[in-house]
């Protein structure tokens, strides 16, 4: 009996040392108005994504203690009303609050070390003033890259861009300042000027001339992303909101990644600011060389992705790490720069002819039935495996035979997204958009209802050449025609990227809040896994 009475209280004790707070309703208030700065974690115990997180989060409550940053958590299944408040739609959500009324999103990375950063930025003003060379000498290395302006007292304008820049990127960088010469002079810098500190490549960067907002957070971004890195569910977001190309190293050893790396390392200096470099470990993420257009499964291999433009550009020889010379990827680089290259396409042959009511559209297709027409095209992009899609196909096939007799001013079309190279942006299936004529530039989203008589009205009410078939959607309605909405989306993946996402679960961190290119919306879905978009259990 003693022996189980010491086990519940070790058990007991274990369970006590946490340094995650658990709040309720009555103590959530208190709790963050008497902390200056705290993190907040919306969870449910059956959430598999919060489990996940769990380990890192008592590892970085640990640590941010010290900071007095506090920690805390709130179990969404009995504090519904508070969740509800904060406009908690998914688990795990996490939100940063400076008291109960200054609040706001978590859009940092999901692992210990990366919630300790940001929060630590958090935690700071957004330009530290270093007074001495040892405040100097410890910021430098406070975090992977800082950023520290050297100033003189009067140069105002230097000062406020400086202040500008770190107030927009404040949750990426560091960023210190001191108006000492003698500081200056002994990091070898003239007054004014900006040196990026960083623990890779070759430890530090110079910034000296041509002090605006945009130059600075160019050079900031630059700088900052390694001659070749790796692509991960902590990196990836940072490529992706680095406005160029992303080059993709694929292979399964790390050794394999680390002498291809140095082999093409002359070629990532030569194109440095224009196009990034990194390796991919091809074992854990080898799926995303389908989204590339690679053969998934044939190692080593190299791609291009431009995600401002939709394009890719898969290197031909695969499985042989002879292939990637420097020699062969550096002429095939340049031509890929230069444009000799032209971007490869993912597409399903071409349908021989028309069977049923809706137009199929391939990727090669697409601009001759979508673009290249006058008429007004109402586009659906579905993935086969969608049940939001199956739901919708007899009423779209419906709604293309009603437009039959005007198809030489209306078409009714879908196209497979899974299989085809598409230029829009597709967050999820189905996603509707009408293409009308005189305009096909830029497509109006359908967000309505998905009933019959909805997207005959859309289309008519939208279309430039407003054809009204209205009135036969409302027969059909009242004959008995299912008119059930369905607002819901299927995620923009294929069945197979969402494998690969959820196989990897547990490895990625939250990270992309920036705007990117639209393109790697469809990338990221199948790259990344949950921690690294905004993508929750439901509720």
């Amino acid at each position: 009996m003693r022996y189980s009475t010491l086990g519940f209280v070790g058990l007991a004790a274990l369970a006590a040392a946490t340094d995650v707070h658990d709040l309720t309703t009555e103590s959530f208030e208190p709790f963050v108005n008497d902390h200056g700065l705290v993190l907040a974690e919306f969870f449910a115990p059956w959430c598999g994504h919060c489990k996940a997180l769990a380990p890192e989060y008592e590892e970085a409550a640990t640590t941010l203690k010290d900071k007095d940053i506090a920690l805390a958590k709130i179990d969404c299944t009995a504090e519904q009303d508070l969740c509800q408040s904060y406009g908690v739609e998914g688990y795990p959500t996490l939100k940063i609050f400076r008291g109960a009324e200054n609040v706001q999103p978590y859009s940092g990375p999901r692992k210990a070390q990366a919630i300790v950063s940001y929060m630590t930025k958090q935690s700071l003003p957004s330009v530290s003033l270093l007074q001495t060379s040892d405040a100097l000498e410890e910021f430098k290395t406070a975090d992977k890259v800082v950023l520290v302006g050297f100033f003189g007292k009067d140069d105002k304008t230097s000062n406020a861009t400086f202040e500008e820049v770190a107030d927009q990127l404040r949750d990426s960088f560091l960023f210190g300042a001191t108006s000492d010469p003698k500081l200056a002079e002994a990091e070898g810098v003239s007054q004014p000027a900006i040196v990026l500190y960083k623990t890779f490549d070759e430890g530090k960067n110079t910034f000296e001339k041509g002090f605006t907002k945009d130059t600075v957070v160019e050079f900031a971004k630059t700088a900052s992303t390694p001659l070749i890195g790796e692509v991960g569910p902590e990196t990836y977001s940072s490529y992706m909101a680095a406005g160029i190309p992303l080059a993709y190293i694929f292979a399964e050893l790390p050794a394999e990644r680390e002498a291809l790396a140095k082999t093409l390392k002359p070629v990532a200096e030569k194109h440095k600011g224009k196009l990034n470099f990194a390796t991919i470990d091809a074992k854990a993420f080898g799926q995303h060389a389908g989204n590339l257009n690679l053969e998934v499964g044939t190692w080593p291999a190299f791609a291009i992705q431009d995600s401002a433009k939709n394009q890719k550009f898969p290197f031909a020889s695969q499985g042989s790490a002879s292939d990637l010379s420097e020699k062969n990827i550096g002429k095939f680089v340049d031509d890929v720069v230069s444009g000799a290259v032209q971007p490869s396409v993912k597409s399903e042959p071409i349908p021989e002819k028309q069977e049923g009511p809706v137009t199929v559209v391939v990727a090669k297709s697409y601009q001759d039935l979508v673009i290249d027409n006058e008429k007004d095209v109402l586009l659906e992009f579905y993935a086969p495996w969608c049940g939001h899609c199956k739901a919708l196909a007899p009423k779209y096939d419906e709604l293309a035979s009603m437009f039959k007799s005007h198809s030489d001013k209306v078409t009714i079309a879908k196209v497979d997204a899974t299989l085809n190279d598409v230029p829009d942006e597709i967050q999820g299936f189905p996603t509707i958009k009408l293409f009308k004529a005189g305009s096909k530039d830029s497509p109006v989203d359908y967000t309505g209802p998905r009933t019959v008589e909805d997207l005959a009205a859309f289309v008519r009410d939208n279309g430039s050449n407003k054809i009204d078939v209205t009135g036969a959607a409302t027969e059909s309605a009242e004959a008995g025609v299912e008119t059930d909405q369905m607002p819901m989306q299927a995620p923009a993946a294929t069945e197979k990227a969402s494998e690969t996402a959820s196989g990897v679960a547990g490895k990625a961190t939250e990270g992309i809040k920036a705007k990117v290119a639209e393109a790697a919306k469809m990338v990221k879905d199948s790259m990344l896994v949950d921690d690294d978009v905004e993508d929750h259990d439901e509720l």
